[in-house]
């Protein structure tokens, strides 16, 4: 069985914790010609960064990936710090100073308050708990990377009804102009009858056997048969690839580029107004086929 579709384009959110500290991922992903991770990690989480690389690698392909990391503690993790040799020194050199100046001496509550006596700082952790809280927080990221999987694909699953639908326009204008161009070669007979008619009043020298070869050069640039074999083929194609799934997002694009080719042929080929018509809706029906081809992954 295929798999299916995916856009390049989603969102995922994932809370969790570990009953002392609670966080958040958010994954947020946009349109890209390649795989693009960029991570936001606070301070002290890089060590995540390279299995969230590898992760994100081995389950996407395409896009630009931003990923974000929050966190807050359950209860305040501060916890104060006496730096005694600083208060120490700071109370034997106000002391002097007192006594120098004849002054009371510094009380303790004054020494405390001086700036580098009393750091606050986080409790770490033991080496064990630190990385049980790195395992559940990565754990918790995969949840969140299946959440953006799934939300691609549901965006895939929409985009290939957008493009089935645009893929069957393409064929039904294909089918007209092949119509039209049925009727090109009488219409062309006609033309020149008459176009001929007025080069020999004008010109009783010309060839008849010159006529006919210019009569042969016109109807063979004005032969659009090609162009529609191929975009036929190209409709065959698409259609494959999408059957395909995932990971066809290139290839299409690439069609597209070929789609767009025999469009503009077909439209320069052709001297009937209507023909020329239908040929620049081709061409503004492959130009909405291809702006959501590039959402595909």
């Amino acid at each position: 069985m295929a798999a299916p579709l995916s856009s390049m384009t989603g969102f995922a959110r994932v809370d969790g914790g570990d009953g002392q500290l609670s966080w958040t991922w958010e994954l947020k992903s946009v349109n890209g010609k390649g795989l693009d991770l960029r991570c936001r990690l606070p301070s002290g989480w890089d060590s995540l960064e390279q299995p969230l690389r590898q992760r994100t690698a081995a389950r996407l392909k395409r896009g630009n990936l931003q990923v974000g990391f929050q966190y807050v503690a359950a209860q305040s993790r501060a916890r104060p710090r006496i730096d005694a040799e600083a208060f120490a020194e700071l109370y034997r050199q106000t002391a002097e100073l007192a006594r120098s100046m004849k002054l009371p001496a510094p009380g303790f509550e004054t020494i405390l308050g001086l700036r580098g006596v009393v750091e606050v700082a986080e409790e770490a952790d033991d080496p064990e708990t630190r990385e049980a809280r790195l395992a559940a927080a990565l754990a918790d990221f995969e949840q969140a990377l299946e959440q953006l999987i799934a939300d691609r694909d549901a965006e895939g699953a929409r985009l290939g009804a957008v493009l089935d639908g645009h893929l069957a326009e393409v064929e039904a204008l294909v089918a007209r102009a092949r119509a039209l161009a049925a009727a090109q070669p009488e219409a062309l007979r006609r033309r020149l009858r008459e176009q001929v008619e007025s080069l020999l009043q004008a010109s009783p020298a010309l060839s008849e056997e010159r006529l006919a070869q210019e009569a042969a050069l016109l109807a063979t640039k004005a032969d659009v048969r090609e162009e529609l074999d191929r975009l036929e083929g190209h409709v065959e194609a698409a259609r494959a690839l999408l059957a395909e799934g995932q990971g066809v997002g290139r290839r299409l694009d690439f069609l597209c580029q070929e789609f767009s080719r025999e469009a503009n042929t077909l439209c320069s080929k052709s001297g009937d107004p209507e023909l020329t018509r239908l040929g620049l809706h081709l061409k503004a029906t492959i130009d909405r086929l291809k702006e959501q081809v590039q959402n595909l992954e």
